[in-house]
């Protein structure tokens, strides 16, 4: 592992109003498919070259989640949700960064701090490149979907060797009749299946958040007990 630097930080929670963060970071370059995966299995996150997670000693509400994707059976909504975008286009391919991406970044993140009050700061095409393009290493992924040629979503995932790590996805909020969160979320169950793959490792569920309390909805899922180190054993359950 060629670890270029690796620190933690005290912030405010980014999950919970009123508590404090600390936040455990690892920066690696040229990480490898088994590294990344044995990282992720730890509870870990990545954006671009940088695997973070949260080490607080007085709260354990973030928990590492993962569904269990040969156990996963589809709703009727579920069913009903992937007939409605069946029409869209999907591509799958190495991260890239467009005029289009940062548009769209933009755009759903406006809509998300009027809609839910996130915090909103300008997107540059280097916080986008640093962190979602570099680092992507063989196992980083891109999928796009297009409605008659128009980017209406991105979804950022790692391709494990026993799932898919879903970081990071993104919408036209034109087009949020659709459900493109779960539409994207069921098609990497899809994706999943199809490559006898046993998980989607979703990161975090808070039970008080809302943004994130949402997981528990995608079951069977199990959780990581504790904050096991790289060299140490791990036990979801």
């Amino acid at each position: 592992m060629n670890l270029l630097k690796e620190f933690s930080l005290n912030d405010k929670c980014s999950y919970l109003a009123n508590k404090e963060q600390i936040t455990h970071y690892k920066i690696i370059d040229n990480c490898q498919t088994v590294e990344n995966q044995a990282l992720i299995e730890r509870g870990f996150r990545r954006f671009g070259k940088m695997y973070f997670r949260p080490i607080c000693t007085d709260c354990h509400e973030c928990q590492s989640i993962k569904i269990d994707v040969e156990s996963y059976t589809f709703s009727k909504s579920a069913k009903r949700i992937l007939k409605k975008s069946a029409h869209l286009q999907t591509y799958i391919q190495t991260p890239t960064l467009t005029q289009e991406h940062l548009t769209l970044f933009e755009k759903y993140h406006l809509f998300m701090h009027e809609k839910k009050g996130w915090d909103f700061n300008e997107t540059t095409a280097e916080h986008y490149y640093n962190s979602f393009v570099i680092g992507h290493e063989e196992f980083g992924k891109e999928v796009l979907y297009f409605d008659e040629g128009k980017l209406i979503g991105v979804d950022l995932i790692d391709i494990l060797e026993d799932g898919v790590s879903s970081i990071y996805f993104y919408y036209d909020p034109d087009y949020a009749h659709l459900s493109l969160g779960k539409y994207s979320l069921y098609n990497q169950i899809k994706f999943a299946k199809q490559s006898n793959k046993k998980w989607i490792y979703l990161g975090y569920y808070v039970e008080e958040c809302p943004s994130l309390s949402y997981k528990a909805g995608y079951k069977p899922y199990i959780t990581l007990e504790g904050r096991p180190n790289i060299d140490e054993k791990f036990l979801w359950s």
